[in-house]
């Protein structure tokens, strides 16, 4: 694995991001919650970008992964602009965007703030409005602690713990998508498994409801986990993404 590189954004705070020299369009993959771009994800679709020839970009938001910050300070719309500041910084002309759980949430914010760009989308199990939905299914305890601490914390499915903070819930709220249309209009694919534990496989089809574009497709896996990387899923998900890189000449 290579060495990181890191970009300011700004405020003193250094991102972690890998850049794969390539054509274009750009690759560019957005990690889910507490996770980073080391994953088995993100990895295969580096190499198979790699090996065609085709420019990638993966990124640690931050508090995640490499980068700096605090974890708990991050929310939804400041991972969105580290996001959007690592892509403006670094990679010029279209690309196609992949988002991986939350990341697919944050995918769908950055093609609304930079549409002249996204040639195409991949959502994998895409976390959209998840704020909304965890809120609803917490405790009173879960709650309270939330409410009055600041934060809760409870135990990662993944391992070790994940911590979830009012300021992620408040800030979460003014960014939710699934109420009204989407107004992105590249080609997109959803892929979605239906033993999902995290993300209930209905958000794949009401995402593809909302979006404008007329080239949307789901891919419901039945024994797809939230995960989806299983060599399998790892294939296709290859396949597809190296599929819209290619596509119109690319």
């Amino acid at each position: 694995m290579p060495t990181p590189l890191f970009t300011d954004r700004g405020d003193g705070v250094h991102l972690a991001y890998r850049l794969t020299p390539g054509r274009s369009p750009t690759l560019v993959f957005l990690p889910g919650f507490m996770s980073d771009m080391t994953g088995d994800k993100a990895t295969a679709l580096a190499n198979m970008a790699q090996n065609a020839g085709f420019a990638c970009l993966r990124l640690d938001y931050s508090g995640h992964g490499a980068s700096e910050g605090a974890f708990t300070d991050g929310t939804l719309g400041r991972w969105r602009d580290d996001a959007l500041h690592v892509i403006d910084t670094h990679t010029s002309g279209p690309i196609v965007l992949v988002g991986s759980s939350m990341g697919g949430w944050i995918a769908l914010l950055v093609a609304l703030h930079r549409p002249g760009r996204i040639k195409s989308l991949i959502g994998i199990a895409a976390a959209a409005d998840f704020t909304k939905t965890l809120w609803a299914g917490l405790s009173a305890k879960a709650h309270s602690a939330i409410m009055h601490d600041g934060e809760w914390r409870a135990p990662s499915p993944y391992g070790g713990e994940q911590v979830f903070t009012r300021a992620l819930f408040d800030d979460g709220a003014k960014h939710l998508l699934l109420d009204g249309a989407i107004a992105i209009n590249a080609p997109t694919h959803l892929l979605q498994g239906m033993h999902d534990d995290a993300v209930p496989w209905q958000t794949a089809l009401t995402i593809a409801e909302r979006l404008s574009s007329t080239q949307v497709r789901v891919t419901l896996i039945k024994d797809g986990d939230h995960r989806l990387s299983r060599p399998a899923d790892l294939t296709l998900l290859c396949q597809i993404a190296g599929d819209f890189l290619r596509a119109d000449g690319g």
